[in-house]
């Protein structure tokens, strides 16, 4: 088994500080059935006491100068400001003059003018989930009532521009919007979205109606994809269409992180998102009462690592259960991955969507395979040039004057 050193990476935990509870009901929602997992939880809120004792031990883990703090939902300002200035102020304390970064996600719907000031004060990136035109967005992102959430996410992304903190756009891509790639893209380019973030949506669901939760895990073998899940073919034309004209007309104006991620593969550096890199694990989450999982999305029993109550941090994170995990998304590659001719551009993707067979009858391909391999055989001309520019101490952006 090929594994990696303990304490060779940075250790990142990702904390839900209200577990899945959100003021919306997207219907392709990974996480909003999480709470079935904790119904003997009356209020499903971090207290003051894990948050302080996350804070201390996760600063006290990192081996590396800088520390990322990453808030996560369910929808995090559900949580009032005053949890996130406590936040600040345990920083602060347990930090001791290290530089400490936060990440924070949300929907976008609940954001004003004293949140974007804080934010801005305290430097926080912002990632919004917004899944392109009104359209696009209110197919699926709608409240517990069926209400759509378009425009009060666009008037917190005003709120955000206006008060100039830094955001990015994260987009789920699905089987009604991945149809319309250019209109898809265009949107985010004319709200001056810089920075994007492509996630497509695959989820399965569970045959066995008498399970906690519905979503199948990478465990179940008997489970079919959900009708919003975007299709293999889908998503290999939707990337290919985007790339097409980011090449030519926005290197170096518009990041996204796939096209970014699959220049650092090709030449050879650590990708940006753990999807496209050769080994996962050193990025866990933790449940607003303690939990410890393997990952976002593997929030499943079989996943959990333990509590920080009862085990620190690093113990868990740096576990064989955790370790193994971690190693497995390259061990356990099926043998059409194993002779792909871009294998080291997709490292089979997330082990989330390996669930399909291979060509050889062998379980554990990605399901998403077809589109990626079209992917990658489409850029790869453009990324060779690229390539070529980055070793030459030139800027890669010189590849759309190649294109043209």
């Amino acid at each position: 088994m090929s594994t990696f050193a303990p304490f060779s990476k940075p250790l990142y935990v990702m904390l839900k500080p209200v577990g899945a509870l959100c003021n919306l009901a997207c219907d392709y929602c990974y996480y909003l059935e999480k709470s079935k997992l904790y119904t003997q939880n009356p209020r499903h809120v971090m207290s003051d006491e894990l948050l302080k004792r996350f804070i201390k031990e996760y600063i006290e883990s990192q081996t590396i100068p800088q520390v990322m703090f990453t808030w996560h939902g369910g929808e995090t300002l559900m949580r009032p400001l005053s949890f996130y200035k406590r936040a600040i102020e345990l920083q602060k304390e347990y930090g001791q003059g290290r530089q400490i970064d936060n990440s924070i996600q949300t929907n976008g719907t609940l954001l004003t003018d004293e949140w974007c000031e804080f934010f801005k004060e305290n430097n926080f990136l912002v990632g919004i989930s917004i899944d392109g035109p009104q359209d696009f967005h209110d197919e699926y992102r709608r409240n517990k009532m069926g209400a759509p959430s378009f425009h009060k996410v666009m008037q917190g992304i005003n709120l955000l521009k206006k008060h100039g903190v830094q955001y990015n756009c994260m987009a789920v891509v699905n089987d009604y919007n991945a149809d319309y790639p250019l209109e898809f893209y265009r949107f985010f380019k004319d709200i001056g979205c810089e920075f994007l973030q492509f996630t497509p949506i695959v989820e399965r669901l569970k045959k066995d109606n008498s399970t906690t939760t519905s979503l199948a895990s990478a465990k179940d073998i008997e489970a079919e994809v959900a009708p919003f899940s975007v299709s293999p073919k889908q998503w290999g034309d939707f990337l290919c269409a985007i790339f097409d004209e980011w090449v030519k007309e926005d290197v170096g104006k518009v990041f996204i992180q796939i096209f970014d991620s699959t220049l650092a593969n090709w030449v050879g550096e650590q990708p940006g998102v753990c999807t496209m890199a050769k080994t996962c694990g050193h990025a866990g989450v933790m449940e607003f009462n303690g939990d410890v999982y393997s990952c976002d999305h593997f929030v499943f029993p079989e996943y959990k690592l333990g509590n920080i109550y009862n085990e620190p941090l690093a113990t868990m994170m740096y576990s064989e259960q955790q370790l193994k995990f971690g190693a497995d998304k390259f061990d356990k590659l099926p043998s059409q991955c194993k002779e792909c001719s871009v294998l080291f551009a997709c490292n089979g993707e997330c082990p989330k969507n390996r669930f399909s067979y291979d060509k050889y009858g062998e379980w554990g391909l990605n399901y998403l395979c077809e589109g990626y391999y079209k992917y990658f055989n489409h850029v790869a001309p453009y990324m060779d040039f690229m390539k070529k520019e980055l070793l030459a101490k030139r800027p890669p952006a010189n590849v759309m004057n190649w294109v043209d």
